[in-house]
């Protein structure tokens, strides 16, 4: 791989995945990358600097990988967002509307403490129906949530108008035009 300056540089783009049309930004490159996964850790972590920050929620899948790096750089706990019949005890769950149909994800009811201040992070910001969801999951527990951090920001979609919308403050490393 040539030298590389930005995160946008590691990503892959994949024609017609999952579905045809759908231009797919793979950040498994991104992540498979040493140099690569940590700029685009401490890049997410940099507006949060000196933050009060308690927990750090990762939506399902990718959101994982990240949160759980973020929590660690914060010492914060982290909490997963997952897929309907994924966590085990007792859950609360949000249907919703993505980009290719619709889902429900699910978080312990006891994950959040009231007053507890979120980060609430994931890969991909496109419909912002799965960040919407979490984010509606997290304020029925009595979070605050500080922000949202992606590491891509897929701007004809409108999904940061639609987080914005909600009152959230939205940040992206990079962005893609087009689906």
């Amino acid at each position: 791989m040539p030298p590389t300056t930005t995160v946008r540089d590691y990503i892959r783009t994949i024609v017609d995945f999952p579905h045809e049309g759908i231009l797919f930004r793979d950040v498994t490159t991104l992540f498979a990358d040493a140099r690569g996964f940590r700029m685009a850790i401490d890049q997410m972590l940099h507006p949060y600097a000196g933050m009060q920050i308690d927990k750090v929620v990762g939506l399902e899948a990718r959101g994982f990988i990240l949160g759980g790096a973020i929590a660690h750089q914060l010492s914060v706990g982290f909490v997963p967002v997952r897929k309907k019949g994924k966590l085990p005890g007792t859950v609360i769950s949000e249907d919703y509307t993505l980009e290719y149909g619709e889902a429900v994800v699910e978080i312990h009811d006891d994950a959040i403490q009231p007053g507890e201040k979120i980060l609430l992070v994931d890969d991909l910001l496109a419909t912002g129906g799965t960040a919407a969801a979490g984010i509606r999951l997290i304020e029925r527990l009595g979070g605050e949530i500080v922000s949202c951090a992606f590491i891509i920001d897929l701007p004809d979609l409108g999904g940061r108008k639609v987080l914005e919308g909600l009152g959230m403050d939205v940040h992206a490393l990079c962005a893609f035009e087009g689906a």
